[in-house]
């Protein structure tokens, strides 16, 4: 019984392999594929076309907190092999 199923699997993985090689290597793929790599600006410049452009309402938004640096300027100097000690 585990041979059997051994060589069934071992059939879906040959089946499988094939079946993908097949497909990538077929003229209609290498065709598209082919026509995709000489086309791209073209490809590129179509899909952007109906891009929006969006509005920068990002000035000011940002505030640095200079917290953080005051409070470890604040707390005693740590040594690494202090804390081992």
């Amino acid at each position: 019984m585990i041979k059997v199923f051994n060589i069934v699997m071992l059939l879906l993985a040959i089946i499988f392999i094939l079946s993908t090689y097949n497909y990538y290597s077929s003229n209609k793929n290498v065709n598209a594929k082919n026509y995709n790599r000489e086309n791209i600006d073209q490809i590129l410049k179509e899909k952007i076309i109906d891009l929006p452009l969006l509005k920068n309402d990002t000035n000011n938004v940002i505030e640095f907190n200079n917290s953080l640096r005051n409070d470890t300027e604040e707390n005693k100097k740590r040594n690494f092999w202090d804390l081992l000690k």
